[in-house]
């Protein structure tokens, strides 16, 4: 592997989350040079539900980490699905794509196993190392970033300048180096906000995740319901993680008072999870999903964009952890066939196959979830569909499989070609 200088790689990766580690990764793996900048330090937290679907997992052990073989990971059979008075178990489907199991792992500690990995296959991680904006030629072509790197002793902050043939900005929602590219936010996309909090229980240590459909302003059938659901996710050693999601098509979720929801819907779980003030762990926080592609193009001039800073979370559930590594992974794939290629011609064309693999995989999805958001966006419609479609158990596991991205792409079962299909539909319309 070609080493790094100090501040010169072959590709520069802006944010240690899972996107930019699975980047990291699987481009040091091939042998190219990589750094990786991180504005905190490891440990450190994430706003997150925690919740590893199998599409997760999946990019997990394409990283060379097995999760039967060391601790700190919680495997989950399957998801609990409570709504309009029923309660209905869904098993993660077995299929060729993906394996059958889901995970649960904190963030404050997911990551850091993921940035280590990278760290194995030969990255440097930079810490303490804030991105304030791109280095571009007289072409505005993407060649480095500044960063204020912030010396652990002194506290004092320097300006360091690092160099690259690529830039891959995975720095989160904001994304700050896409945005100084001119890379806006599509205001029309489906936004939505997180809040969660961590609590002792009784039934943390159990192997199935619960979704609740009816998030409910008040007490339960007898208060307004709010376009979005909630989530009770065991993470092993008697904790689990209790959060909630509201989505909009637009940035109305952004206005919601989160604190007063939150309180009052965690009051309505069900006793046996032991949930409340007493046996709350920290603080409940919130934070932003961009969802649906909400920032494109996903690469232009040097510069890619990864997660969140593309607005890569499914409409469909929140999840972010799973597509962000897809999209890093694939990233990683077309630059080193980039770097085998003698014009930059002949390495755009190569490049070029990272948008249109993502595309392909999501993009036909998260259309069709801008449609799932315009129709929740009315509480009333979520609550006929609970009421009359949870009780039918056929029904549910197509709906499983739609609201987690649990279809096979290629084959499968009747739920799978249609789903198949329906994306590529909606993706050449």
């Amino acid at each position: 592997m070609t080493s790094p200088e100090m501040n010169r790689a072959q590709v520069l990766v802006v944010g240690a989350g899972p996107g930019g580690s699975a980047a990291a990764y699987h481009l040091a793996k091939a042998g190219v040079s990589v750094i990786v900048l991180e504005k905190s330090v490891f440990p450190r937290d994430k706003i997150c539900g925690d919740g590893l679907t199998p599409t997760a997992v999946k990019e997990i052990l394409a990283m060379g980490i097995r999760p039967s073989e060391e601790p700190g990971w919680q495997v989950n059979k399957g998801l609990t699905v409570l709504g309009g008075g029923h309660v209905v178990t869904l098993p993660w489907a077995t299929q060729t794509e993906m394996p059958e199991y889901s995970m649960t792992r904190a963030r404050l500690s997911l990551d850091h196993r993921l940035i280590q990995q990278a760290q194995q296959a030969g990255a440097v991680l930079v810490e303490n190392c804030a991105a304030q904006d791109l280095i571009r030629d007289k072409k505005g072509w993407a060649k480095g970033v500044k960063a204020l790197v912030r010396d652990p002793k002194t506290r004092k902050r320097e300006e360091v300048e690092y160099y690259a043939d690529y830039v891959i900005d995975c720095s989160g929602a904001a994304g700050k180096l896409a945005v100084k590219a001119g890379r806006q936010a599509l205001e029309e996309r489906p936004m939505a906000v997180a809040a969660r909090a961590y609590f002792k229980s009784p039934r943390g240590d159990e192997d199935w995740m619960e979704s609740h459909l009816e998030l409910w302003s008040g007490k339960r059938g007898e208060s307004d319901l709010l376009p979005g659901y909630g989530w009770v996710f065991p993470m092993g050693n008697g904790i689990v993680n209790v959060g909630l999601g509201s989505v909009s098509s637009g940035k109305q979720a952004t206005n919601l008072p989160y604190k007063q929801i939150f309180d009052t819907w965690i009051s309505n779980l069900p006793e046996e999870w032991g949930i409340s003030a007493e046996t709350q762990m920290g603080p409940m926080r919130s934070a932003p999903l961009p969802m649906a592609f909400n920032r494109t193009p996903l690469y232009e001039k040097g510069l890619l964009l990864v997660g969140d800073a593309a607005g890569m979370i499914s409409p469909f559930n929140g999840e972010g952890i799973g597509p962000a590594m897809f999209a890093g992974r694939t990233a990683a794939q077309a630059l080193v066939q980039a770097f085998g290629r003698k014009s930059r011609f002949h390495r755009e064309l190569a490049l070029k196959t990272y948008t249109d693999e993502v595309k392909r995989q999501l993009g036909g999805y998260y259309t069709l979830g801008r449609i799932f958001v315009r129709l929740i966006e009315k509480p009333q419609i979520m609550h006929l569909c609970t009421k009359y479609g949870l009780g039918r158990k056929h029904l549910m596991r197509f709906v499983h499989k739609m609201l987690s991205d649990g279809f096979e792409r290629h084959g499968g079962d009747l739920s799978d070609r249609f789903l198949a299909l329906a994306s590529k539909v909606v993706r050449k319309s």
